[in-house]
């Protein structure tokens, strides 16, 4: 699965900048420029109609919030609280950080009365764990572990130290027992950077929506939650960028209220070669080599999140399969080869 693995952080951009953003303003096709943390601007469309936006880091990168609203004042108070529940779920989430309660069952093994937080986003990693036949897995720690300290020695990992690590992953060895989590064996440990960065994208959302900022959109490095429509009632736009990086972007969408996100295997490698990134199938030790990108539509920014890790571990013909069998889901490939798969009803969302 996809894992951050040179930041301390839960938004990488190096991981998944994949998804660019444009039309925010309804004037065609451009990427998203991230500004230095803590720029933010107000632009007034209108007499009833202000964009707000604003950028900074928040978990070790660059996340983006920009908001439609009437009222400038309204807008900015809601971002600014969207914010606090970012930094307060980062807090719980991380694993890079020792204080964590995901650090703290990582190096004991256990977590007493786990936060709520905390139960729900390893719940569902299990529930889609079970959904992908194994492909997505919080538990591949060890494995990314061993990449980076390995590689930073200038050493590629050897097939007897990646077998030797493989019985320690397996999602199925998380207990859960009256809001305690702990681990069926030693040496497991859990990473939640596939999963976490779409949940908390989702409940800033819904922060925002209960402030009565209905239309916004924000961005976690490709996890992006659109809502309402953008400036002048159009809909949001995101172009999905070519893995070669040529700007001749494989498709465009036009969103108003939705969840997507992106998983590749180009950006974030830690070999000469590529063999080895920052995306790990569960079941062999290895980074999947038959697709360079992977964009998901959900329900959830959570699942888009997860699942789009899930389907870049599988073939890419699994993959679409495996969508086009789940509710509100939605796949677009591209494979190793620079050829495009996509599921059933994609087309509907061009």
């Amino acid at each position: 699965m996809k894992t951050k693995s040179t930041m301390p952080n839960l938004c990488n951009p190096q991981r998944r900048s994949f998804l660019k953003l444009s039309g925010l303003l309804g004037l065609g096709a451009a990427t998203a420029a991230f500004l230095p943390a803590a720029q933010a601007e107000a632009v007034l469309f209108g007499p009833r109609e202000y964009k707000v936006s604003s950028t900074r880091l928040a978990m070790g990168s660059f996340l983006s919030i920009t908001a439609i609203h009437s009222s400038k004042d309204e807008a900015e108070n809601a971002i600014g609280l969207a914010w606090e529940e970012i930094d307060r779920l980062g807090r719980l989430l991380s694993r890079h950080d020792a204080s964590t309660p995901v650090s703290q069952l990582n190096s004991t093994g256990a977590l007493r009365q786990a936060p709520p937080e905390v139960l729900e986003v390893v719940a569902r990693s299990l529930y889609l764990h079970r959904q992908t036949g194994g492909a997505f897995d919080i538990t591949v720690k060890p494995l990314v572990d061993l990449f980076k300290e390995r590689f930073a020695a200038g050493v590629t990992p050897s097939e007897a130290e990646i077998n030797a690590l493989l019985a320690r992953v397996g999602s199925e060895q998380i207990r859960f027992v009256s809001g305690d989590i702990s681990f069926g064996r030693q040496g497991m440990g859990i990473t939640l950077d596939g999963i976490a960065p779409g949940y908390i994208v989702d409940r800033a959302s819904a922060l925002l929506a209960a402030k009565g900022i209905t239309n916004h959109l924000i961005n976690c490095s490709g996890d992006i939650r659109t809502s309402g429509t953008a400036a002048k009632g159009k809909p949001w736009t995101v172009a999905i960028q070519d893995p070669a990086k040529q700007k001749a972007y494989p498709e465009v969408l036009a969103m108003t209220t939705g969840a997507i996100s992106t998983s590749g295997s180009y950006e974030v490698f830690y070999d000469r070669e590529k063999m080895f990134h920052h995306i790990v199938t569960p079941k062999t030790g290895r980074s999947p080599r038959l697709a360079t990108s992977v964009t998901v539509k959900a329900h959830s920014v959570m699942d888009a999140d997860a699942l789009a890790t899930g389907i870049m571990v599988m073939p890419p013909t699994a993959g679409v399969l495996f969508a086009d069998r789940q509710s509100g889901c939605e796949c677009f490939i591209v494979a190793q080869d620079g050829s495009f798969k996509k599921s059933a009803s994609w087309n509907r969302l061009v």
